[in-house]
């Protein structure tokens, strides 16, 4: 899914940032421009961000 159609980011992209270290929607914005145009994505960006780092359901993470 596209979550920054001014820079064509997608949702893998920015998980992909947070697998590797990114913690906020600034630093995911200086790695792949997401947010840095009008700014309509920087709430789903936020939200993508919480998510990769919520600590995981013990059933789902055995899968």
């Amino acid at each position: 899914m596209f979550v920054c159609l001014c820079t064509g980011v997608t949702s893998k992209s920015v998980t992909d940032l947070v697998a590797s270290g990114a913690t906020t929607s600034r630093q995911i914005a200086d790695a792949c421009g997401a947010g840095l145009d009008c700014g309509r994505c920087r709430r789903t960006v936020r939200a993508l961000i919480e998510a990769a780092l919520a600590p995981q359901c013990p059933v789902h993470a055995a899968s």
